[in-house]
């Protein structure tokens, strides 16, 4: 019996054809540039969302660190969510390494941080305070996709402070889909954005930072001293082709696949749904039976992420078909009948 693997679509394989795609990828020294897997990839990408470069790193952490580096400097402050990626689960890297202080703002429940709360948030230009510098912002958050027409007043509202924007945009590519826009049209607002492809594009590793000639030479050199320099790349760079060309237009199956799971799931007593939101079901269960529900659902074939709390998040992607969303279901209804 195969495991269904539902705790994040960061588990998925890569299929055949994107392994064939990286056994025939030429490949050469990235640290040098001379890699033409990695370049033409990167050309590719900051085409498609119309920025003038890009940068292939192994991690969206690790993109995302480049971006804070390179819009700010040390003493400088950046405005995050305080639930958001490069806050609460990227190990503090910004403050670690960068020497940048995060200040947190509290969510909305679609996932905008107020404009009123940001600008109570920045700092006076004075010797006691950080210099804020940047705003960054991520979609989807928790799944959500954040409004279009908010993410234009943000950029407005970016602008007339002097602010640089930057996107956490490791599912641009679900928001976008889940929006019926080009991916550019919400990657055009910011400064940067940083996307994923080793989420539900289904690549093996890496990132991507897109933004102006400029930013990018500052985010290369940060990614050398970051320990993110490669070597032959290209077959990597591959997969993320492979998966930009292929795998883009096939998340709408894991949003709908998502919204048939979140219904079995309603429908069974002892679940109570939260919501779903693109490839992503949120779910509470007694916190008394979590340990036992965690066992029942590995004896059926089952993976999620099962910790002290009572929400459950659910993810499908790629490597879940519309037999294993029945299965899932028919596991949660047998564990609570």
């Amino acid at each position: 019996m195969e495991t269904i693997d539902l705790r994040s679509d960061t588990v998925t394989r890569p299929t055949l054809a994107m392994r064939a795609a990286m056994l025939d990828a030429p490949v050469g020294d990235d640290v040098y540039g001379e890699d033409p897997s990695v370049n033409a990839f990167q050309q590719h990408l900051a085409d498609e969302l119309g920025f003038e470069a890009a940068l292939f790193v192994p991690t969206g952490t690790q993109s995302n660190l480049l971006a804070l580096m390179a819009h700010c400097e040390r003493g400088d402050e950046y405005l995050v969510g305080a639930d958001a990626h490069t806050y609460k689960f990227e190990g503090g890297g910004a403050a670690v390494l960068g020497s940048i202080q995060p200040q947190p703002i509290a969510h909305d429940v679609d996932g905008t941080l107020p404009l009123d709360k940001l600008a109570a948030a920045i700092k006076p230009i004075d010797p006691h305070f950080a210099r804020t510098r940047l705003l960054a912002l991520e979609n989807t958050w928790h799944g959500r996709v954040l409004p279009l027409d908010y993410l234009r007043a943000a950029q407005a509202w970016a602008r007339e402070r002097g602010l640089g924007f930057h996107l956490d945009g490791a599912r641009l590519f679900n928001a976008a889909v889940a929006s019926g826009v080009p991916a550019r049209e919400i990657a055009g607002l910011f400064d940067s954005v940083s996307v994923c492809f080793s989420k539900g594009l289904g690549a093996p590793v890496g990132s991507v930072l897109v933004g102006s000639a400029v930013l990018i030479d500052k985010a290369r050199r940060w990614r050398k001293v970051a320990g993110g320099g490669w070597r032959q790349a290209g077959m990597l760079a591959a997969a993320a082709q492979f998966a930009l060309e292929h795998h883009v237009a096939r998340l709408a199956d894991d949003h709908a696949r998502a919204a048939t799971l979140a219904a079995g799931l309603g429908e069974i007593p002892g679940v109570h749904l939260l919501g779903h939101f693109t490839n992503m079901v949120f779910v509470d269960v007694p916190a008394e039976r979590l340990r036992d529900l965690d066992a029942h659902l590995r004896t059926a074939g089952v993976r999620i992420s099962i910790g002290y709390l009572p929400t459950l998040r659910l993810v499908t992607h790629l490597d879940v078909d519309d037999a294993a969303v029945t299965r899932v279901i028919e596991a949660f209804r047998r564990f609570f009948a």
